[in-house]
């Protein structure tokens, strides 16, 4: 098995076209994983007290969770591309059999069942059921890719199977992250050329589905009708989005300053979780959710980048992968700050490699990885392609 060149200071300034895998990537997620670290470590000054009493208790989870990080990237980009092809199916189990033992022995956290209890951490199979379902569907679209394009029964199997995983979120329940599958779904069958009959049928469908699953739970209808106009319910359903919308208009355009956050102080709920966008708006303002911004979206075009140029270097299932990858990190992204901002109804959803959770950050630092090995194998192949034209 082929390994990763070692790191070292002189990558700084070596050209990044002449370098064997995407440096722009790579200090894209560190920069996000920096911020995340410094905002979770302001915004949960509060919390951490109230919980462990300790002002760092959740810096210090935070920490750990970013070092088991960087040691689960460096071994996922060691994996070649042909082992996620190979094995996708078997991934893919592994998460349905996570969801369904999540609901029999899970932990349960404010009336969710979303968490199996691992010694000091707790994992939350649906985030590795969005990893496992992507890279499944690469391998499908792979597979299938004339029949997908041509028949109904292409375009509705891996729905179906989208539809399984989506099943097992719902008794958890977990809204969010099926509304993230059938995005990121619908966005790779898109790319993988399925009619726009079929794409548009679907998306009614959908659109469908999730107002009746909103309408059948009254705490959705709740969470909508507050989005709408929490002011009209300031104390009661639109507490968290009226507080929140409050962290943003005290930043203005330069904020209150690192640290000086009065929303953090027990009156915003999940500061330095979902809400942590809305403390990172008052304590560095417009300027900072602008870089933040900037930052996400340089790294969803990053993976969407990546994916076109291998889709049309013919590695199919590498592009459709980092395509996946990509949709799924700036839906999440979207979704993450109009909650927060009050343009989205809210959604349990963490902003990317940014938010305090263990899960997520493992899973999208893995998925990261895949991108920088999706580019190293493809930057590889070329070059010693070159060397076989120059000889």
């Amino acid at each position: 098995m082929k390994l990763l060149p070692a790191f070292s200071m002189d990558w700084l300034l070596r050209p990044s076209q002449g370098h064997i895998y995407d440096r722009q990537l790579v200090i894209l997620s560190l920069a996000l994983m920096a911020i995340g670290l410094v905002m979770v470590s302001s915004a949960s000054i509060a919390e951490g007290i109230a919980v462990g009493d300790d002002a760092f208790f959740f810096v210090k989870r935070h920490g750990i969770f970013l070092l088991v990080c960087l040691f689960l990237s460096a071994l996922v980009l060691q994996i070649p591309m042909a082992r996620w092809q190979q094995y996708n199916a078997s991934f893919l189990i592994l998460a349905l059999i996570m969801l369904m033992l999540v609901l029999v022995v899970g932990r349960e956290i404010n009336g969710s069942k979303r968490w199996l209890a691992l010694g000091l951490f707790n994992v939350q199979p649906a985030e590795i059921a969005k990893l496992a379902l992507f890279t499944f569907l690469a391998g499908f679209l792979v597979r299938k890719q004339d029949e997908v394009r041509s028949h109904w029964k292409g375009f509705l199997k891996p729905l179906a199977v989208m539809s399984m995983l989506s099943f097992l979120l719902l008794m958890q329940p977990d809204l969010g992250s099926v509304v993230v599958l059938f995005v990121t779904t619908l966005g790779m069958l898109f790319i993988a050329g399925a009619r726009m009959g079929q794409f548009i049928s679907l998306v009614l469908l959908g659109m469908a589905l999730v107002a009746g699953l909103i309408a059948m739970a009254p705490y959705r209808v709740k969470r909508v009708t507050s989005f709408l106009n929490p002011w009209d319910d300031p104390f009661g359903s639109g507490y968290q989005l009226t507080q929140s919308l409050m962290a943003f208009g005290r930043g203005g355009w330069f904020g209150e300053g690192l640290g000086n956050s009065i929303q953090k102080l027990e009156y915003l709920p999940e500061a330095h979780t979902d809400f942590v966008f809305a403390i990172l708006g008052e304590e560095l303002g417009f300027t900072g959710v602008l870089l933040v911004l900037l930052l996400q979206c340089w790294l969803a075009f990053k993976a969407l980048r990546i994916g076109q140029k291998v889709l049309m270097g013919g590695r199919q299932y590498e592009g459709y992968l980092a395509m996946g990858i990509g949709i799924w990190f700036s839906f999440q992204t979207v979704v993450n700050v109009g909650a927060a901002s009050g343009m989205l109804p809210t959604k349990g959803l963490t902003l990317p490699l940014v938010s305090y959770g263990g899960s997520s950050l493992l899973v999208m630092s893995a998925a990261v990885a895949i991108l920088v090995r999706i580019d190293f194998e493809w930057r590889r192949d070329n070059m010693q392609a070159r060397q076989r034209e120059a000889l």
